[in-house]
């Protein structure tokens, strides 16, 4: 849900550090200080229609910098960015449009400020900082749903339901009920109770006003939830037809990934390009097109440009936990190195529990033949109560 719905889904100080971290540039050329203050170092990729707009943002944030609404716009909408362009680049710029809050404490900090920043550190997997920013804030506004449901994201992909449905709850009390009901039924089908969540979102499809076409999204999000559960519940053929649905609806990027690592597992590798041709060549593309091509003819390009970058990645310190699921899934799916692919994969699941997570972990432990990783994997899907077909057939 966290990739969905947020604003769908650090302090300042750390802004620099943190953006040069989470920045997917190419290893090469030697770092360079420049000789002149207006000297170009570098330029971020051009988006249509998007110039005009930043013109607009910067101009306004130039005018009234400690106008919390213009901020959190401004922050939003390159947050927005870096989710479609896969440039965490942009997440820079979106701590940069809240700088004015930067020396405050969080207790003197508005609550909607400290949200948007809890919601960047979430896009750049710092958990543990967006969660100690939410419970400030709703601290001191309860009632925020935007605070709650991004809450309730960050203990689910940490493997922690329990404090997810707390969350869930209150958001059903303080916000539109279909995000509650949602929320709730997201964390029943991780548990294995299918039957009920599967339910649940399919009353909340049929509710006449998900309808209208201004709710493809909200529609496109259900559908990918419901899509989801089908592959926990071990039924892919409902869950491929679910799939389907929901890019009739809107496309995302969230979906166009998810849906590419179904067809990868059901067998149908050839139908992922077409599927992300007009995509953002993010590291999560790029890594899906290597995978579908492997083997193939010219398969490389793809695959050598995704090592060059995590390449860059390493060189950042504190970086490789972050980075630690795709180079797991590049290690196993397209270099067939599956002792690195295990290592990988045990260092990712101590940042982030989703399904992906734990079945990337039971996979490369069978390919590794390693039984006690299998028998560690085993451990940790119960001790965080996971119930995936997928992963139960692995173990």
């Amino acid at each position: 849900m966290r990739r969905r719905l947020s604003a769908r889904y650090a302090l300042q100080a750390c802004a620099a550090a943190l953006w040069m971290a989470a920045a997917t540039t190419c290893v090469g050329a030697a770092p360079r200080v420049p000789t002149d203050d207006n000297e170009v170092v570098e330029s971020l990729p051009s988006v249509a229609g998007w110039s005009r707009e930043a013109r607009t943002l910067r101009r306004e944030l130039q005018q009234r910098p400690t106008d919390a609404t213009v901020a959190i716009a401004a922050a939003a909408r390159y947050l927005e960015l870096a989710r479609s362009q896969g440039d965490a680049r942009y997440a820079g710029h979106a701590m940069g449009a809240l700088a004015h809050w930067a020396a405050l404490p969080p207790r003197e900090t508005p609550p909607a400020v400290l949200v948007m920043r809890a919601t960047i550190a979430q896009f750049l997997h710092d958990f543990d900082g967006a969660e100690a920013l939410l419970k400030v804030a709703l601290t001191r506004q309860p009632s925020n749903a935007q605070a709650w449901i991004t809450l309730a994201t960050i203990y689910r992909v940490r493997g922690r339901y329990d404090e997810s449905d707390a969350a869930c709850r209150a958001l059903g009390r303080v916000g539109p009920a279909l995000y509650g009901l949602a929320c709730m039924a997201e964390n029943a089908g991780l548990r294995g109770n299918h039957d009920e969540a599967r339910g649940t979102l399919k009353r909340l499809l049929d509710d006449p006003q998900l309808q209208a076409q201004g709710q493809a999204g909200t529609r496109q999000w259900l559908l990918t939830s419901l899509a989801e559960i089908e592959e926990l519940a071990g039924r892919p053929a409902e869950a491929d037809a679910t799939y389907r649905r929901a890019l009739q609806a809107e496309r995302s990027g969230y979906l166009l990934l998810a849906y590419s690592d179904y067809l990868q597992r059901a067998g149908r590798p050839k139908e992922i390009p077409a599927l992300l041709e007009t995509e953002a060549r993010s590291d999560a593309v790029l890594l899906r097109m290597a995978i579908a091509a492997r083997g193939l003819d010219g398969a490389r390009a793809d695959a050598d440009e995704l090592k060059a970058r995590f390449g860059a990645a390493a060189e950042r310190p504190g970086t490789t936990a972050v980075h630690a699921r795709e180079e797991a899934m590049f290690a196993l799916d397209v270099e067939g190195n599956a002792k690195r692919a295990l290592d990988l994969a045990r260092l990712n699941v101590k940042l982030q529990r989703e399904p992906i997570d734990l079945l990337l972990f039971a996979r490369a432990a069978v390919a590794a033949k390693d039984e006690p990783a299998r028998a560690e994997v085993k451990a940790l899907v119960q001790q965080i109560g996971l119930r995936d077909a997928r992963v139960d057939a692995l173990l």
